[in-house]
């Protein structure tokens, strides 16, 4: 069927692809060009330089391949593993079960943890395998940062500080779809040798660009790394760097001026009062969801996503129902609960190009939804309790000051 146009705009809160912002689709507006040409070329420089900035680091190597998250994963595993080598990975969520499912059909020897949904990785399982790997048979150890199906962050200064207390060489590869440029992140500082973004996630541009950096570590790995690769080579991107020409194939022309003006925006809020912003959505939503008498998904505050909030639902009530209905009558558009959790939560995603008002609106849809559900909630008690919050925190706009 024809799905008609509804009155007013889409309340997009799912947790990516998220709202684009006007001056970056403004950016995107415009006709192809010839990427052999100087400009393109010139352009990519800056813009791997910029990339630079959100990872925090200053000794990595940026590569923007056209390609989803999905296929930034496979860039990170190829480029720096041979098939067979052991990996520890934590499954503790969807995102992370895919990222393992494609570390075991990619001929890894993957060495699960796995945590109940809602809690962060097991370090002390991380701790005591690599105490018992004296023989260095552990290659690298993978992690999703972020895990957007469960809104839980892991504490990836604990795990580097697990592997220097054993002294463990050991490659940390870090998926960081969803907490880049949202959450704090410190690649040079916490050691990672692998970090990737998505573009549609707290960049708020279309999806279509795989942001990997890469660490000197990693950038050597790829000499003795046996994978097959070819879209996804490094050492293709790095000869064309040399050359100056930047591009082994053709670029989104479009995409890379997206990117320009997204990375202007950020840089004029400030990387830093970006991550903050995130954190008072995320404190808000989840006094939000106090207020209505529901649970967080996650299970202690340490692993609390300022990114996205998981909402638990009494057994009453189908968490899907609330998600169509939202669509359907509020043009709200809400994270539905993925696999385990399917029919149990609804998601609140609450990152990218977004302030303080419009998730005050999101809130009152979400209200007026749980009425619908026959959920005894107080209409306003979840928008009173952010709104208290957020009228004590909210400060100056950086760039009006």
């Amino acid at each position: 069927m024809d799905y008609v146009y509804g009155p007013g705009r889409n309340h997009l809160f799912v947790p990516g692809p998220v709202n684009i912002p006007e001056p970056v689709i403004r950016a995107m507006n415009r006709n192809n060009e010839d990427y052999r040409s100087p400009a393109i070329p010139a352009l990519t420089k800056t813009l791997l330089e910029d990339v630079k900035k959100i990872f925090k680091t200053t000794s990595g190597t940026p590569f923007l391949i056209p390609t989803t998250g999905t296929g930034a994963w496979e860039s990170a595993l190829t480029n720096t593993l041979s098939p067979g080598d052991r990996i520890v990975s934590f499954l503790i969520g969807q995102f992370s079960l895919l990222w393992i499912d494609q570390q075991q059909r990619l001929n890894f020897n993957v060495d699960v943890v796995e945590s109940e949904w809602g809690q962060g990785a097991n370090l002390d399982i991380l701790a005591s395998k690599l105490a018992a790997d004296t023989a260095h048979t552990i290659k690298a150890i993978c992690i999703v940062h972020n895990e957007t199906a469960t809104g839980v962050t892991n504490n990836l200064a604990t795990v580097r500080r697990i592997l220097d207390d054993y002294g463990h060489p050991a490659l940390l590869l870090v998926d960081g779809v969803s907490s880049i440029c949202a959450l704090d992140f410190r690649m040079d500082e916490w050691g990672v040798d692998v970090a990737l973004t998505g573009s549609q996630k707290a960049l708020s541009l279309p999806t279509g660009i795989g942001i990997v950096c890469a660490s000197p570590k990693a950038l050597e790995a790829t000499k003795t790394a046996r994978s097959v690769r070819v879209f996804f080579d490094w050492n293709d991107y790095l000869k064309f760097y040399k050359l100056g020409t930047y591009w082994p194939y053709t670029p989104s022309i479009q995409l890379l001026y997206g990117l320009k003006a997204a990375l202007e925006l950020i840089f004029e809020e400030g990387l830093d009062n970006v991550i903050a912003r995130h954190k008072r959505l995320g404190t808000a939503t989840r006094l939000a969801v106090e207020a209505w008498g529901l649970k967080n998904c996650t299970q202690k505050e340490e692993w609390y996503s300022d990114t996205v909030t998981a909402v638990l639902v009494p057994p009453y009530v189908d968490s899907t129902e609330i998600v169509r209905r939202a669509w359907k009558r509020y043009n709200l558009s809400l994270g539905l609960g993925l696999n385990k959790i399917a029919g149990k939560v609804f998601r609140i995603g609450h990152l990218g190009n977004l302030n303080e008002l419009q998730l005050l609106g999101c809130l009152a849809g979400v209200e007026m939804l749980l009425k619908d559900v026959g959920y005894p909630v107080k209409l306003g008690s979840g928008v009173a309790a952010a709104s208290a919050y957020l009228q004590n925190n909210i400060p100056l706009i950086p760039s009006r000051i």
